[in-house]
């Protein structure tokens, strides 16, 4: 779909409410008379309750533009102490008092010793008929204790950029989204994300508290959101995973086929690097496959058997605080996640998955500080409900194979999406959830609106010049979570600000060219506990012993290696090793393969495998553009200067050795993504995701789509010695031999 749709006002919303106010007052003793108990102080922000849920604040993307349209005005950080008292932190401090400079303040992240936070916070933008942009700003809160005076700081960061989600590492640098580009040039500027082509965070960055080393950990084609560093020391987030062809592209090159206007004028720029460009020709998507929706042999390039690709879910990640090992969180993706795959090709299984616990998206992404590993989050629909759902739970510790790992539901399944209007919910409907936050008392809360229906305005828009009032179905407020509905599933239940926090608002919004007021219960998000943690180790993840003892002999021990190092990281390159690219962990692509040339197979009896030759590598660059600013990113082939020449090679090839195993050097601090092809190049395993690896990184794999336990013949992850690395090194070794003196 290309937009989110509206839906006319329900008018069982006064059941709903009941519904939900029987079903917590149940499952919960306590009334919303008195404060609950809680162990910490609680810090959370308040917005202005309203409908639009595309490229809003709470939105499942595009969720980080700071102009008021986006981002309605209104809001403040507050913190709720034990004793049940309430204190609004900016307001006190004088942000957001004055009629030009109301607010937006999103995602509070609380320090190590739990005496500070930081904040992201977009001031004014609201005076009529000035266009010039805001940004959303970290901040940096302290005296945040009960009886202290606060002061608010602003951090040195990118000026001019959508700068949020901020969170300490384990040294106290900063980590963040931002919409800055991957190389900080502003005429890419803003990144497009890969589905509706809407202005995005380029992905996760780190710098010094002080603003200098800034550099970017993970390049997002379609953005990271809500990172934190876990108790392993790791970096998590949520990542928006969606290579995928161009669906823009795809709606203008069928008008073009049919002879019609086209929607979007897309164009393909000749590079990163370059303004020249042309408009939309055959060719210029290169990878992956094409989505199937022309069925027009000049604009599609699908092979006879082969299934156009569409994929869009929203991910666990993590990385090191260094940007290397970035994986799935423990391994643990589409294959575990999500309830189905469809077939690479017509003669392969779709995968299909109806017992076990599935979700579509991952979003909000908490860890339970009394059980390390344990990571609470939200399973949303991508619009219409400010990415509410369902709550569900992973336990996922440092180590723990993605074949034990299973998601729970917290809340119930039937929570992970809306219902229609006119439909009544029942039981399983409490309501909509987001922002899970776990206690260290071992409490669950979650911010809770009780419709359980898409959102949508309970006011009418009278129309310019007519003020506009901002007004939703939904009403956002902070509760503990007890069990108490059906299947054991959790329900709402106490409320930590009894009587809610209520605003007043009334500013102009440049954006609609419109007054805009709102008068009443302002929304509860994102909560956090104000307390201790301990502060993990950074992670570091080993070089595995096999690939770490070809290294140590090629290049004579440590010394060679660090040499490599400094090699990789002079020309912001990383070293990537496959042992066996003939081994795959699922059945939704080729699996009976072998190598050109060699008797190196993995295939069933019978079978006549696809023979591999070459391992090809794509960048991720921005060269799309429509008739709106940025420009989204294309797979493009990776330059063949960068490892040994081959000849009658697709470009940015490698052989694949006979073992089956692959190295090359690659591009770092930029999306990547491969695929294994035959002798002539015909594209035979894709990669489905894309990578980003830190420059001096050295990593390796144990085959494309790795094994967890096994392959699909059975087969544990191989443990050959890659005969590509020595050959690589050889390579490289005579390269270097060669340039001295």
């Amino acid at each position: 779909m290309l937009r989110a749709k509206l839906c006319p006002v329900s008018p069982v919303l006064s059941v709903t409410a009941l519904l939900v106010s029987l079903v917590a007052s149940s499952a919960n003793a306590q009334d919303d008379k008195g404060a609950p108990n809680i162990p910490n102080p609680v810090m959370f922000v308040t917005q202005t309750p309203y409908a639009g849920d595309f490229a809003m604040v709470n939105s499942t993307f595009a969720n980080h533009k700071g102009n008021s349209g986006s981002a309605p005005r209104g809001g403040h950080l507050y913190i709720r102490y034990p004793d049940g008292t309430l204190r609004n932190l900016t307001q006190e401090l004088g942000y957001g008092v004055k009629k030009k400079k109301l607010l937006t303040v999103r995602d509070p992240h609380v320090h190590w010793d739990g005496t500070k936070a930081l904040f992201s916070m977009v001031i004014g933008g609201i005076t009529q008929d000035d266009y010039d942009p805001v940004y959303f700003q970290i901040y940096e809160v302290t005296g945040i204790g009960q009886g202290q005076t606060a002061t608010i700081t602003k951090l040195k960061q990118p000026k001019d950029y959508n700068n949020v989600a901020p969170c300490y590492a384990t040294d106290d640098r900063i980590i963040f989204t931002t919409d800055r580009p991957r190389g900080g040039d502003r005429n890419l500027y803003p990144q497009l994300d890969e589905y509706e082509s809407t202005a995005t965070v380029s992905g996760l960055w780190i710098m010094n508290s002080d603003g200098s080393n800034l550099h970017i950990l993970d390049h997002a084609p379609s953005g990271d959101f809500d990172p934190f560093v876990d108790s392993y020391g790791r970096i998590v987030f949520t990542r928006w995973d969606h290579l995928q062809r161009d669906q823009q592209a795809d709606a203008d090159i069928y008008a073009i086929i049919h002879n019609d206007d086209t929607s979007y004028d897309v164009v393909t720029y000749d590079s990163e690097d370059s303004n020249a460009k042309h408009d939309l020709a055959p060719g210029d998507e290169v990878f992956p496959e094409a989505r199937g929706s022309q069925g027009n042999a000049t604009w599609d390039d699908l092979q006879d058997t082969e299934n156009g690709h569409t994929f869009n879910h929203f991910l666990p990640w993590a990385i090191n605080e260094d940007g290397s090992d970035h994986e799935t969180l423990n391994h643990f993706g589409r294959l575990e996640m999500v309830g189905y795959i469809p077939s690479a090709r017509d003669y392969l299984p779709e995968a299909y998955a109806f017992s076990t616990p599935r979700i579509t998206n991952f979003l909000q992404l908490a860890e339970d500080p009394t059980k390390p590993g344990r990571y609470y989050g939200t399973n949303p629909p991508e619009f219409s409900t400010h990415a509410s759902g369902q709550i569900v739970r992973l336990d996922a510790p440092q180590g723990k194979n993605a074949d034990d790992l299973a998601i729970k539901y917290i809340t119930h399944k039937n929570t992970a999406s809306y219902i229609d209007d006119g439909q009544q919910p029942d039981a399983t409907r409490p309501g909509l959830f987001r922002d899970p936050l776990p206690m260290s008392d071992g409490t669950l809360w979650a911010a809770h609106s009780s419709s359980p229906y898409d959102d949508d305005e309970t006011v009418n828009d009278p129309g310019y010049p007519n003020p506009f009032t901002y007004s939703s179905r939904y009403d956002f407020s902070i509760k503990r979570l007890v069990k108490g509905g059906p299947n054991k599933s959790f329900v709402p239940g106490t409320r930590l600000i009894p009587g809610g926090i209520t605003g007043h608002v009334k500013y102009f919004e440049n954006n609609g060219y419109r007054e805009a007021k709102y008068d009443g219960p302002m929304w509860e998000l994102q909560p956090v506990e104000v307390v201790a943690r301990t502060r993990p180790e950074s992670n570091v993840t080993p070089l595995p012993n096999i690939e770490a003892d070809v290294l140590d002999t090629e290049l004579g021990g440590e010394a060679g290696v660090q040499e490599l190092r400094d090699y990789l990281v002079a020309n912001n390159l990383a070293l990537v090793i496959a042992r066996d690219v003939t081994m795959r962990a699922d059945e939704q692509q080729d699996i009976n393969l072998k190598v050109s040339g060699s008797e190196h197979q993995h295939a069933e009896d019978g079978s006549t495998p696809k023979e591999l030759k070459w391992l090809q590598f794509f960048t991720g660059q921005q060269v799309r553009g429509y008739r709106w600013d940025g420009r989204r990113v294309l797979g493009r082939e990776m330059g063949d200067e960068l490892n040994p020449e081959v000849t009658n090679a697709p470009q940015g090839s490698v052989r694949i050795a006979d073992d089956g195993s692959a190295a090359a050097f690659v591009p770092a601090q930029r999306a990547m993504a491969w695929q294994t092809t035959e002798a002539d190049g015909t594209p035979a395993v894709r990669e489905r995701l894309w990578i980003t690896f830190k420059a001096g990184e050295i990593r390796t794999c144990t085959n494309c789509h790795g094994i967890n336990t096994t392959d699909v013949f059975g087969n544990p992850p191989p443990t050959n010695s890659p005969q590509a690395l020595v050959d690589l090194l050889d390579w490289w070794k005579g390269l270097k031999s060669a340039v001295q003196p």
